[in-house]
């Protein structure tokens, strides 16, 4: 049997090396999952077996050569059959794993973020709120609480498949932190309000609007509410106390829970806290109210207010509301 020369078999060896380091190729897309704790022989073999690499030999090779076989991160990647070497390896040591988004709406309270968390952990519904309601929260998360609640900042997220529900309310936590611009602590500074009392009051005025317009005049009462002593008499705040929303607000509701801190009918001033996640519009409201002498507003079916000064004007707005709803109804 002829032998091959070493030069030979070195320059096809080589020919391969630069065929799949190089050049690799555009294949079909697929997900890769490299598990927690993988070793390089591992990992090696798991792209081979997805086709990603040619040789789970020349792979180990090349990234032992590079350094790289103690910086591969575990996670689940979109990867392509026939990529090159390089290509795979520079994505597995910067761990471009795949994402999926999620979105918390403004407004929303901790128990309804609590399934999104959930959906982006793995972990069950309960789980995550109990994490949530976690009293020493506020503490780890350095936010004035009580607890978390208003203090989750309401946006769209990616993350990894399967995160720590850690890293997530760490992510939503630092973008509720990047809100307080010096602009809106100079504001801040000069309301005369603590940050807590300020995130409360737009929470209450997130809940209220529906036109981002109207927020400001929404916030303005709320302000002249508070400067007059009066009570501020808003609706979302006794649906926090009565733990969710009802489409009628009965007035047998409200005093049902009466001595409870967060019922704004029956004690004066802010409630102790937050009650969902207000966006940046219903924090510059609650920072920067429209001045006006306006003490009243009632919802139209449209979602839009009207604006009075007194009682009398008051009452006379929720009779022509009133009207209004029922035309629509019929």
């Amino acid at each position: 049997m002829k032998r091959r020369k070493p030069g030979l078999v070195i320059g096809g060896l080589l020919a391969v090396w630069v065929g799949f380091v190089i050049t690799g190729g555009e294949g079909e897309s697929v997900q890769v999952t490299i598990p927690a704790g993988s070793t390089l022989p591992a990992v090696s073999e798991i792209l081979e077996a997805h086709d990603v690499i040619g040789s789970a030999t020349l792979f180990q090779l090349y990234t032992r050569a590079r350094r790289g076989d103690r910086k591969l991160k575990a996670g689940t990647y979109q990867l392509a059959t026939r990529t090159s070497m390089r290509d795979v390896l520079t994505r597995l040591t910067r761990g471009e794993v795949m994402t999926v988004a999620m979105t918390i709406p403004e407004g929303f309270q901790l128990q309804q973020m609590a399934q999104r968390i959930a959906e982006v952990t793995g972990l069950s519904n309960d789980e995550v709120r109990e994490t949530l309601t976690d009293s020493l929260l506020e503490d780890v998360h350095s936010v004035p609480g009580p607890g978390l609640e208003g203090y989750l900042f309401p946006d769209t997220y990616r993350f990894a498949e399967a995160v720590p529900v850690d890293a997530v309310l760490d992510a939503m936590v630092a973008r509720y932190r990047a809100v307080w611009t010096p602009q809106r602590l100079a504001l801040l500074d000069r309301s005369g309000m603590t940050e807590r009392e300020i995130v409360t009051l737009a929470s209450i005025i997130q809940a209220e609007a529906r036109h981002v317009s109207e927020m400001p005049r929404i916030s303005g009462v709320y302000h002249n509410r508070l400067e007059a002593g009066w009570l501020l008499q808003a609706d979302p705040t006794v649906l926090f106390a009565l733990g969710g929303y009802r489409a009628r607000l009965l007035y047998a509701a409200i005093d049902s829970v009466e001595d409870h801190p967060y019922n704004t009918y029956s004690q004066r001033g802010l409630p102790p806290g937050p009650i969902g996640a207000p966006g940046e519009a219903a924090i510059d409201a609650a920072l920067s109210p429209e001045d006006h002498d306006f003490m009243y507003f009632v919802a139209w079916p449209d979602g839009s207010h009207v604006f009075t000064r007194s009682l009398a004007e008051h009452n006379r707005a929720k009779e022509d509301a009133r009207s209004a709803r029922t035309s629509d109804r019929s």
